[in-house]
């Protein structure tokens, strides 16, 4: 049986957006700091309570009902805010005559949708959207955002409060945009739940090498894109695919809390369903004209999720590459081109392409030259590389990574 703690732990991960998301539509993205705070407060009742008491029967509904009873609670106690709360929604039918919330699935649905084109407004600068993201949408603390931008708890306040102040400035509304308008305001939520996903996929915090609850939780918020007809458009099934794809490797990919490299992962670990999964959100994304690089990079995730190993299968990835640094360059996208050409062409043809990238600041970088010149039999160049990345490196998984590497070269190769 699971302990209560655990349990509202996995709720938290899937709730607090939703009540958040709900509340704040009613209240109006102005006053998005009342919204949190009673929910805060209903998790905090359920932490004390549960603890006391054991678990209700329907935990979630439970939630759903004391954040109700608050939100009324605080609504009669501010009489002058409820009243204008009611003057402005009185037509809405997502509130009735008793200021009732709606927390039916298609009201909670919208709603998440609506946050999330709110906090993704161009208004908003993109580094503000994703911490916004990560805290509103996602639940995650303040001490929880910082580990992730590599910063500190004022820093990371600073720039929440200068975001939600640009929120009221701009008067921005929880609601769809017009259709017009669709196209544009999608590709920032797009890109959005692309760094959320690869936040992470690759989590830059010291103490975790994988944050799975984000993962999932940016890949249900790309499900509810898909899912709604105005959002349904190519690029969103084809982030989708992407990130099944990855996720897919997720119990192959951490072992022992140490990232385990894609030549070293146990097939037999691959989730076969969410490979399946992604195929058919990739199919479904060949339907319109435009070709996103979210198209290629689930078409190169793709083959990294066949585990045959032949310069056939190199061959492809290495084509999907050249054809993504076509689309939109990135130094990482060429990186990884090189660890392919090495894989298709040659290693000294791959050292060649990458020791002209420069990216002397990168231990990813490093690290790949350390591995390529270690396959080319010239030893001493990559432990001078292994070592650089180690000192670059500020992540301790990877640390230990580019360690093992150095002692394995010292032990059976030179």
């Amino acid at each position: 049986m699971q302990e209560p703690v655990d349990v509202l732990s996995t709720i938290f991960r899937t709730e607090y957006r939703k009540i958040v998301s709900v509340l704040a539509k009613l209240f109006g993205l102005e006053h998005i700091e009342i919204a949190e705070d009673i929910v805060s407060d209903t998790f905090l009742l359920a932490t004390e309570t549960w603890g006391k008491k054991g678990l209700p029967d329907n935990p979630t509904a439970w939630l759903y009902t004391v954040a109700k009873n608050r939100t009324k609670d605080y609504l009669k106690r501010n009489t002058v805010f409820s009243e204008k709360i009611a003057s402005e929604v009185r037509s809405s039918t997502q509130i009735t005559t008793e200021m009732e919330v709606d927390t039916s699935i298609e009201n909670i649905k919208n709603s998440e949708l609506q946050m999330l084109f709110a906090l993704c407004h161009s208004s908003i600068p993109a580094e503000a959207q994703i911490g916004l993201s990560l805290r509103i949408l996602f639940g995650l603390g303040i001490e929880e955002i910082a580990a992730a931008f590599l910063s500190n708890k004022e820093t990371i306040n600073k720039r929440l409060l200068r975001a939600k102040e640009k929120l009221r400035a701009e008067k921005i509304k929880m609601e769809m945009p017009p259709t017009s308008e669709i196209g544009t305001r999608l590709e920032s939520v797009v890109s959005t739940l692309y760094l959320l996903f690869n936040e992470g996929y690759y989590s830059s915090s010291n103490s975790t090498v994988l944050r799975k609850d984000i993962c999932f939780q940016a890949l249900y918020l790309a499900f509810l894109l898909s899912e709604n007809e105005l959002t349904n458009h190519p690029k969103v099934n084809a982030l989708i695919a992407l990130m099944c794809f990855h996720a897919s490797r997720f119990e192959a990919r951490i072992q022992n809390e140490k990232i385990i490299l894609l030549d070293e992962q146990d097939s037999k670990l691959w989730n076969k369903d969410l490979i399946q999964t992604g195929e058919w959100y990739l199919n479904k994304a060949a339907s319109g004209e435009k070709f996103s690089k979210y198209h290629v990079e689930a078409a190169i995730a793709y083959w990294h999720t066949q585990p045959t190993d032949n310069r056939g299968k190199w061959r492809k990835i290495l084509d999907y590459y050249n054809l993504l640094l076509q689309i939109e360059y990135s130094p990482m996208a060429a990186l990884n081109r090189t660890y392919a050409l090495a894989k298709a062409e040659s290693v000294e043809k791959a050292i060649e392409e990458a020791l002209k990238l420069k990216l002397e600041t990168n231990h990813w970088y490093y690290a790949l030259l350390g591995e390529l010149f270690s396959r080319a039999k010239m030893y001493e160049e990559a432990v001078v590389h292994w070592h650089k990345a180690l000192e670059y490196s500020k992540n301790d998984s990877d640390r230990k990574i580019i360690q093992f590497k150095i002692d394995d070269l010292a032990k059976d190769k030179i």
